[in-house]
């Protein structure tokens, strides 16, 4: 038969299978020919053919990919160049390079007065009072107090405890008393500005009717106080400012840029039990790992509606957020591609979490999240969860009854987190609003510890284009770009950002600082992707943040 004629090839190596194949159709198609009369014979010679294709091709084909305990086993690939964008679940970087940097052993804080400057406030006019109402939520109210004390200084006026808003977005009843820590207030400033509780009983009859209320401009500066409101002030005695967010310019002279500092960061201190409260929840980060990080994520509805952007949620999102961007009358159509192409739009937790992998951050280290409402609830915070499975909130690290007295009013559970963001290892945010820019000013005052914000506009493309690229090229562009946005010394220049952001004035550095800085600058030179031996000194600018489009209103 034919198949039986078919040879060996040499070296006794099996029979060519082409031809073995062949060989079977050809002797089945004979004993077709034979046998055509019969039915079944015809069937069965079909039959087997098909076997014989089936079995040629899969005898021919590449081994299927084995599977073991439900994943792919792939072939590794022989070119590294080539490889896939895998994240890895190991940082890779040393604690100290992520938790701290040398070079803040040489700044200080220095926000004391002169003595001429003290003497000048305790000269108040006893019968000139300045009333205050701040706007927005709580760390926008914030920036309302501490500009309301240099106001009244300005003005040489007594200065009413500011009104806190209970008619914002949040609809928070608090009153300053129920946050801040009023007596403390008064008393530490009383050096620099009479602070009193309320109106004296003649003045608030006096005024019952005929309260003289008005807005001055944005960045008004200490002669615009001069012009708009002292003369008012002489003639009624009582003003009261509106609206008072933002209403002091950002450049004032050291003096008065002093005793902004001395009211944020000494004067302006939670009530006992916030601050309690708000430790509880350190201690339990600090039981849970020696270094934690806290992340403030703005991506409740509000924020991304305001904002503009776009994240990929189909026409239910671009519905959704359109009517709530409606709520705002004087906001123009938005372009999203262009408002996250120059960095304006918050970055996803996915994006944030694959920020910090780059950074060095692994998937051990814990996770403090300060979050209102999600947009997109546990399935956007997924990303993030797989990247930083030990995610915490104050709501997992207690129990309702502990969390009961803050639950029901935004402003104090704010301040809960903003109290562990503020006592965390290092610090990061995917925004530029008022909570990251007041902390990001606190904790380079009080030592410049590690505060991450991003530089959206360089790690937009970045993040865009990810998967043409391997991990490690990733990794080290995310910190090149975000050098100079870690918090560390001089890496804004004096009267660059708000001055919450950047309180320059109050800053001093030692003897020293300047041989380091000098060095640390040469070694980022030599290799900017990484962190040098000494810290990590800016060799760019923080000129790519536009701060413009922060929400001045509710955040």
């Amino acid at each position: 038969m034919a198949s039986l004629k078919l040879k060996k090839r040499d070296n006794g190596a099996e029979p060519d299978k082409k031809k073995l194949v062949i060989a079977g159709i050809r002797h089945q198609l004979l004993l077709l020919l034979r046998r055509r009369h019969r039915l079944f014979p015809l069937v069965s010679a079909v039959s087997g053919c098909l076997l014989l294709i089936l079995f040629s091709f899969s005898a021919l084909s590449p081994p299927p990919l084995i599977h073991h305990n439900n994943q792919v086993a792939v072939e590794p690939n022989p070119d590294p160049t080539t490889t896939p964008f895998r994240v890895p679940e190991n940082g890779g970087r040393s604690d100290r390079q992520l938790w701290s940097s040398r070079l803040s052993n040489f700044y200080y804080a220095c926000s004391n007065a002169t003595d001429t400057f003290q003497v000048t406030g305790k000269a108040r006019q006893t019968n000139r009072y300045l009333l205050i109402a701040t706007s927005g939520g709580l760390n926008q109210q914030r920036t309302g107090i501490i500009d309301a004390v240099v106001a009244a200084y300005i003005l040489n006026a007594t200065l009413v405890v500011p009104k806190l808003d209970q008619k914002s977005y949040w609809k928070d009843t608090s009153n300053f008393e129920d946050i801040f820590d009023v007596d403390w207030f008064i008393s530490h400033l009383s050096k620099d500005v009479k602070i009193i509780k309320e109106l004296p009983k003649e003045e608030q009859s006096r005024i019952s009717t005929s309260l003289q209320s008005m807005r001055v401009p944005r960045k008004c500066t200490p002669s615009c106080y001069l012009q708009r409101v002292l003369p008012i002030l002489n003639k009624k005695h009582v003003v009261q400012l509106s609206k008072f967010d933002y209403r002091l310019s950002n450049n004032l002279d050291t003096e008065l840029q002093k005793l902004r500092c001395r009211v944020n960061y000494h004067a302006v201190r939670y009530t006992e039990s916030i601050n309690r409260m708000g430790q509880l929840l350190v201690d339990r980060m600090r039981k849970k790992a020696k270094y934690f990080v806290a992340l403030h994520l703005r991506f409740e509805p509000d924020m991304l509606a305001f904002s503009g952007c776009y994240y990929g949620g189909g026409q239910k999102e671009r519905l959704e957020l359109g009517a709530m961007r409606r709520r705002w009358k004087t906001l123009h159509a938005a372009n999203p591609e262009k408002v996250r192409r120059h960095g304006r739009c918050p970055l996803t937790p996915e994006e944030i979490g694959l920020m910090l992998r780059g950074l060095g951050f692994g998937k051990e280290v814990h996770l403090y999240v300060a979050s209102g409402e999600v947009y997109g609830g546990e399935d956007t915070l997924a990303p993030l969860r797989a990247l930083f499975p030990n995610l915490h909130t104050k709501e997992t690290l207690t129990s309702k009854k502990e969390l009961a007295p803050f639950a029901n009013f935004s402003s104090r559970m704010a301040a809960l987190d903003f109290i562990v963001c503020d006592k965390s290892d290092a610090f990061v945010t995917n925004n530029n609003g008022n909570m990251a820019r007041i902390l990001a000013g606190r904790r380079r005052y009080l030592g410049h510890k590690v505060t991450i914000r991003p530089n959206a506009k360089k790690l937009y493309e970045l993040f865009k284009n990810r998967h043409n690229m391997t991990w490690d090229d990733f990794s080290s562009k995310v910190r090149r770009y975000q050098t100079g946005f870690m918090g560390e010394p001089d890496e804004m220049k004096p009267g660059e950002g708000e001055f919450h952001e950047n309180p320059a004035s109050c800053i001093c550095r030692t003897s020293e600082a300047r041989v380091v800085e000098k060095k640390a600058k040469h070694v980022n030179e030599v290799d900017s992707s990484e962190y040098s031996d000494i810290g990590n000194v800016p060799i760019a600018s923080r000129s790519d943040l536009d701060h413009s489009q922060v929400d001045e209103e509710i955040f």
